[in-house]
């Protein structure tokens, strides 16, 4: 397996570390895509992290910008963190976590702040950062991934917490009318036996809400996504699925697109492929469109990358239970269950698989 060969459709900087897509947005006739980044290194943890940033028409091919966020202010000076973007009064906001470690204790300090942009390119740190300097006493100190999103015209913002004694994960909520005055209102979501919730969005669509995050237990990880009704600022879960159960994905974002389509990216991590390549090989997800049709979930490539699907791959074996995946020093992915339809894109070292139009997807590094 040529580790080192660049995928071709899954978007990766020309150079350095990348994680979770961040300030997913259509903006001036473009589709962003931000992303944690560290520019000088191809390992993580080697650098603060930065927000890489690219553009796209079509999702085919995309054109590598500078880097949008730097941590150069004390209360980022250890990190822009992940979050989410909005575009208000043809203006680019972009929300995300400030990090900064105490030299005392050790511990990282995570806050909220803001910055914003008229030409998509170039952007300013809002003046009186950080828009929320503390989390609630329903929070604790992982405290992070603002989820801006516009409902009737007041501004909510979802963030990502836990609570270490009571050991579980939470979404935690608040509104603005202006977005640059917060106010917290309480917990819109909570996961028990876990440490923490991370990378959350929350989308209206005509027929309902989206609300997803990752959550962190003590001995795994998981993305879920949920939809429902919200109504005076709580959120009433009908459907929840977890339609990804490939071992190589993680913090999902989505957003909506000027069609309406709730598009879906997420980072194929290089965790743990260290012995396989001398950089990194991560990269982001294609993008998919997220479905509800008669209370099923669906996740699947959106129509411009459609024709890139096949029915086959030499990773992929059928078996009279369903399919397996070969991978390269690893012990292979094992699906069982009814295949009625089943898409496949490889690019390279990478294979995402999609079966029953998206019922349930697995994203694989080979």
């Amino acid at each position: 397996m040529e580790y080192l060969n660049r995928p071709q459709y899954h978007y990766k900087p020309q150079k350095g570390w990348i994680n979770d897509p961040n300030g997913l947005v259509y903006f001036q006739g473009y589709y962003h895509l931000f992303y944690q980044h560290q520019p000088h290194f191809e390992r993580p943890r080697c650098e603060a992290v930065f927000w890489g940033h690219a553009r796209t028409k079509d999702f085919l091919t995309f054109e590598e910008l500078p880097v949008a966020l730097t941590p150069e202010h004390p209360y980022e000076k250890d990190g822009c963190w992940s979050g989410t973007a909005i575009v208000k009064d043809e203006t680019l906001y972009l929300f995300y976590t400030g990090i900064r470690v105490d030299p005392e204790t050790g511990l990282k300090m995570q806050t909220i702040a803001l910055a914003y942009s008229r030409d998509g390119i170039h952007f300013k740190k809002y003046e009186n950062n950080p828009i929320i300097d503390h989390f609630p006493s329903d929070g604790a100190r992982n405290f992070r991934d603002p989820a801006i999103t516009c409902i009737n015209g007041t501004y909510y913002l979802v963030i990502a917490s836990g609570n270490q004694e009571k050991t579980v994960a939470r979404l935690l909520l608040y509104k603005s009318e202006d977005l640059f005055h917060w106010e917290y209102l309480h917990i819109l979501g909570e996961w028990p036996n876990a440490k923490f919730a991370e990378c959350p969005f929350f989308l209206p669509t005509k027929d309902g809400y989206f609300l997803a995050t990752s959550i962190c237990e003590p001995d795994r990880s998981f993305f879920t996504i949920m939809h429902g009704d919200f109504r005076n600022g709580v959120f009433y879960k009908q459907t929840e699925g977890c339609v990804d159960e490939g071992p190589d994905q993680y913090a999902g974002q989505a957003f909506l697109d000027p069609q309406g389509r709730v598009i879906l990216l997420s980072w194929i991590p290089g965790w743990g492929y260290e012995e396989f390549a001398e950089r990194d090989i991560g990269c982001m997800s294609l993008p998919r469109e997220i479905t509800l049709e008669n209370g099923i979930l669906r996740v699947f490539p959106i129509a411009e990358v459609q024709h890139l699907l096949k029915e086959t791959d030499p990773a992929l074996k059928r078996t009279a239970t369903g399919f397996e995946i070969a991978r390269n020093g690893r012990d292979p992915v094992v699906y069982r269950g009814e295949i009625r339809d089943l898409k496949l894109l490889r690019d390279e070292y990478l294979l995402e698989v999609f079966v029953n139009q998206g019922e349930i997807t697995f994203t694989v590094l080979l």
